[in-house]
């Protein structure tokens, strides 16, 4: 089978969030698969990371660190920016074509006899699909620490079937209400899923009804609960500095940098890190606590001496999570832009701050996109105020939004509001609108964010 094929089969199953609740929770049916496959995910030591916002920036940063600190590491996140393969990476490298569709062959065909053995009643979701690939390459390439991002919930997610050394909770919200529950508290219930009896729980406080929900969980799995509150820095000038490196390579996306000092391990690190905006030092501090804990564990050959604090600090510098506040310097009389993911209203917020904080006399010109059952509404209402130019455009996704929902959903904000379909002529349109001091804001979904990349040739 080609890497073509495979892929086309993956994206035939639909979109994880397009199954049924009953075909997306069921741990029952990824288990089968696992078992028919040897169970590969029992070779992998691993760290689960559940929550809203900010699991795939906590989980790219601690990979980043063990990667530093000498171990094979691979990473799980989803979904991807541009091609299919950035969800499964070692040692930052992504699966090459001809093994995706290696074992896309071998565990599609196991299915396949599943099917026919009445073991399994409907073929594996694509979540399932993609969690199984990557835990059969991360067990044949033997990793030494697979660091997996939940893709949603935690409770019934397919990656919840490991049995992690560590679980971290970010920050929990409202999103995805129609699988998870409608309120914080039914939400984090699903989240604390995750949380394994006398196992290791590294979070931060939040809201109150997360707090307790996780509290709770803590306390009835008789867990022990690792708050990295002591990692956040306190936010002021004479704390965090802020930079932002230029280049004329159009080809590649410039980060801004906050660095600030830090007490770890009994020694003081310097904190340097690309993800920008306050709620990523939350994410950072999340990822320091998780390296900590995973340095006290094992004996013999599962020992992890490598993980110091020069490491922790070394591994922050070095994180790539592209699409998060990214930014492209101006070039080919194209002004500077700013890609970031902020598909929910709490990364709405995030974004909002960010740019407050940094462009807070620039103006802005927002390329926006978005999926139709997110809170398109509210989003709008905390992003669009900013801009002095909104367009609404359409991602390459069926579950896309149109520029006219878009339209309709923001009327209350009263800031005028362009349609262009078309992703590209959108981002014309907005090199045209923002000349010549203007800074162009490509967010929303990240099928927005990941498609504008690709036309404008950003390396991911």
């Amino acid at each position: 089978m080609s890497y073509e094929t495979a892929v086309a089969r993956m994206f035939a199953l639909g979109h994880e969030l397009a199954q049924t609740p009953s075909h997306k929770f069921d741990l029952a049916h990824i288990r089968v698969l696992l078992a028919a496959l040897d169970h590969p995910e029992r070779t992998l030591p691993s760290v689960l990371i559940a929550g809203t916002n900010g699991k795939g920036s906590t989980a790219a940063t601690l990979a980043s660190i063990l990667r530093v600190s000498g171990l094979k590491t691979a990473l799980y996140t989803s979904p991807h920016l541009v091609r299919i393969n950035e969800r499964i990476r070692i040692n930052g490298e992504q699966i090459d074509d001809d093994s995706f569709a290696r074992l896309h062959g071998e565990i599609d065909h196991v299915s396949e006899k599943l099917i026919e053995q009445g073991r399994l009643p409907w073929h594996p979701s694509f979540f399932e699909m993609m969690t199984a690939i990557a835990f059969l390459h991360f067990s044949r390439e033997r990793a030494d620490l697979a660091v997996l991002e939940v893709g949603m919930g935690g409770r019934l997610d397919a990656t919840n079937v490991v049995e992690p050394l560590v679980s971290v909770i970010t920050d929990i919200s409202l999103d995805h209400q129609k699988f998870l529950g409608n309120t914080v508290a039914e939400i984090a219930r699903e989240k604390a899923g995750i949380i394994r009896p006398c196992g290791i729980v590294v979070t931060l406080p939040q809201q109150p009804e997360a707090n307790d929900v996780i509290g709770k969980a803590i306390l009835e799995l008789d867990a022990r609960g690792v708050s990295a509150v002591q990692y956040v820095p306190p936010i002021s000038p004479a704390s965090t500095e802020y930079r932002v490196p230029r280049t004329e390579n159009k080809a590649h996306a410039t980060q801004p940098l906050y660095r600030y000092p830090l007490a770890l391990m009994g020694k003081q690190i310097l904190v340097e890190t690309p993800l920008v905006g306050r709620h990523q030092l939350r994410n950072v501090a999340l990822a320091i606590a998780a390296a900590e804990e995973l340095s006290k564990q094992g004996t013999g050959q599962n020992a992890r001496p490598g993980i110091t604090a020069d490491s922790i600090e070394r591994g922050i510098r070095e994180v790539r999570w592209p699409g998060r506040f990214q930014v492209l310097a101006p070039h080919d009389d194209w002004p500077e832009i700013v890609f970031d993911v902020a598909h929910n209203p709490a990364g709405a917020w995030a974004l909002r701050s960010a740019l407050s904080e940094h462009y807070d006399e620039r103006r802005l010109v927002f390329v926006f996109g978005a999926m139709r059952d997110k809170a398109i509404a509210e989003m709008a209402e905390i992003l669009f105020p900013l801009a002095e130019r909104v367009i609404a455009t359409h991602p390459d996704n069926p579950r896309s939004a149109s520029p006219e929902e878009i339209q309709q959903a923001a009327e209350r904000t009263g800031v005028e509001i362009e349609s262009i379909a078309d992703a590209s002529e959108a981002l014309q349109c907005a090199r045209t609108r923002a000349q010549p001091s203007a800074v162009i804001v490509v967010t929303g979904s990240i099928y927005l964010v990941g498609e504008a990349m690709r036309i404008l040739g950003v390396r991911i």
